[in-house]
């Protein structure tokens, strides 16, 4: 039975090395980017965010080298940049661990904490949230998991930070090249009682949950298929590889991301090496 307190993806986690300036890549490539944003002292870490609906996206850097953040700090020294890991959405965050709890999942947490927010109007703010995680050694595809409680959402999915130049409005699937996909899907099922199923080209999708994105699991070949004339240079053996980015206006999408920008089959692609080890599909609504 499907875990009742978590209810799909609810934001994909690239982690950075230099915050600031992955901020103004992803900035000329269309999308609106929040003010920066600091952690606590126990985090150590920073962001920015790039707003969708109901989901998004989080560029996210270490400022201060901590415990808490060690395995950011391991992922960017063994990797580099790229999608670290997969946020879902939380109705209750302590409900959520008692349910990996007993599935055999010990949590770590939930932690609450907060960040500052400047509001369009500049009014100071924050941002409040509780978090539980995955053990860290439970990563399907090498992609570690967490749940997020949004405890102030207004704060969080801002109005002036969801419209987005090349039109992106929400995140469709999200991609992890392994070379055993059903291994790793089998994985993912296990730890949020979903199902999987098998696509045309043998890769295994696993529903995230609600209309959330999927996960897609396929191998670097598959991948290679899928997006023709793309490069993949930068991407893992295994690991998070990319997104596929609903756009509302895909010949905008195409205008803004110019050069940048390769068209395979119906998508629009930047290839991980524009876009801090990520690669972006952008699809059709």
């Amino acid at each position: 039975m499907a875990l009742n307190n978590v209810i799909g993806i609810d934001h994909a986690v690239v982690a950075v090395g230099d915050l600031d300036k992955a901020a103004a890549t992803w900035k000329a490539l269309g999308f609106t980017v929040s003010p920066r944003g600091t952690h606590s002292a126990h985090m150590g870490s920073g962001n920015y965010t790039i707003m969708l609906d109901p989901d998004y996206l989080e560029l996210l850097g270490v400022l201060v080298p901590t415990e808490h953040n060690a395995p950011t700090r391991d992922f960017l020294d063994g990797r580099g940049e790229g999608i670290e890991r997969i946020a879902f959405t939380a109705i209750d965050s302590g409900g959520g661990a008692d349910e990996i709890r007993a599935r055999g999942y010990p949590p770590i947490g939930p932690i609450d904490f907060e960040r500052p927010v400047t509001m369009p109007d500049g009014r100071q703010s924050a941002a409040k949230f509780a978090v539980f995680q995955w053990p860290v050694d439970e990563a399907p595809g090498g992609v570690r998991l967490f749940a997020c409680q949004h405890k102030t959402r207004e704060t969080v999915w801002i109005p002036e930070l969801m419209t987005h130049a090349n039109g992106a409005r929400r995140l469709r699937r999200v991609l992890i090249v392994t070379p055993d996909p059903n291994h790793d899907a089998a994985h993912l099922c296990r730890m949020i009682d979903r199902d999987a199923h098998s696509e045309s080209d043998g890769a295994i999708a696993v529903p995230s949950g609600s209309d959330r994105a999927d996960f897609v699991f396929l191998s670097k070949d598959q991948l290679r298929h899928r997006y023709p004339g793309v490069s993949l240079a930068g991407l893992p053996e295994r690991g998070g590889a990319g997104l596929v980015i609903a756009s509302g206006d895909l010949d905008a999408t195409g205008r803004i991301l110019g050069a940048a920008g390769t068209r395979s089959g119906t998508s629009l692609c930047v290839p991980p090496s524009g876009a801090n080890g990520t690669l972006l599909a952008f699809v059709p609504m």
